[in-house]
């Protein structure tokens, strides 16, 4: 189905496949794609930094039998607009995904975030807890003292953008050695700002550098599953064993995968969101 522009309210239909809403809000509008049945439990995507919600597309049919998945490309990322104040903060990200929802009427989710989308929903759980039942971290850094500082590629705002085999430097410790990054997602880089690149990698790390991401998840309190390949070339896969300072996440490697595992293995990583979600399911109903 062909994504379309449309009313933000979903239609009558009990699906709502491939429908694609721009949804005008303060800071800018925002682009919103939503798939699986619109009445069932629904799952947030957020991407990271330089990329948009179509790094989710290898993910999000194996998710859709059972889920109402929501995609949202952030602010100056994919098709929304830059915020109209040029401000990247994480926490003013986290309140423009909590009034895409208020106006989407959705009252809960399970909110995914991979790599810095993953500081987007922790500060969204930080703003507005009503929204976030639980949430699942996909190589997510837990703190800038896991950073693997590698010889990146400069990015010049006199040559932007730059091409294609530049961009693939840029992004290639975002994947697996030898894993041959996207041309959509090559196509989605040069199409950003220079300001929209290095503002929102700044602010992620503004963010992380205020408060490490497991002090601020046991503060949160919401039920938390963690995704890391231990093949991460961005941040220490040991890392991830940080998160164990939050009471009761999960934490799972996945053996070969790199920084994204969303693209590099769909499969797994989308059966362990839907036992994380299962379990949630079932301790609630337990508990009732």
């Amino acid at each position: 189905m062909t994504p379309r522009d449309s009313d933000p309210r979903p239609n009558d239909d009990t699906r709502v496949t491939g429908e694609a809403v721009r949804l005008p809000l303060e800071r800018g509008d925002l682009h919103v794609r939503q798939d699986g049945p619109r009445d069932a439990p629904a799952l947030l995507l957020i991407h990271g930094s330089a990329t948009s919600g179509r790094s989710w597309d290898a993910l999000v049919p194996l998710l859709t039998d059972a889920h109402r998945v929501i995609r949202v490309d952030l602010p100056g990322h994919g098709h929304s607009a830059e915020p109209a104040d040029g401000d990247y903060d994480i926490t003013e990200q986290a309140r423009t995904l909590a009034a895409a929802l208020d106006r989407l009427d959705v009252p809960r989710v399970v909110a995914v975030g991979h790599s810095s989308g993953g500081y987007t929903v922790t500060a969204l759980a930080e703003e507005r807890p009503d929204l976030v039942s639980a949430l699942a971290l996909v190589n997510s850094g837990p703190s800038m003292d896991a950073f693997i500082a590698t010889g990146t590629l400069e990015l010049d705002p006199a040559r932007w953008p730059p091409g294609d085999e530049r961009i693939r430097e840029f992004a290639s410790v975002g994947f697996r050695q030898g894993y041959q990054v996207p041309q959509e997602l090559v196509d989605e880089l040069r199409g950003m700002t220079y300001h929209a690149v290095t503002a929102a990698a700044g602010a992620a790390v503004a963010y992380l550098n205020q408060r490490a991401l497991p002090d601020r998840l046991r503060s949160v309190g919401r039920p938390l599953q963690v995704i890391f390949g231990d093949q991460d070339r961005r941040w220490r896969p040991s890392s991830a064993a940080d998160y164990r300072a939050v009471p009761g996440a999960r934490v799972t490697m996945l053996p070969g995968a790199g920084h994204t595992p969303i693209l590099e293995e769909p499969a797994r990583t989308a059966q362990l969101l839907l036992d994380f979600v299962e379990s949630r399911s079932a301790e609630a109903t337990g508990a009732s």
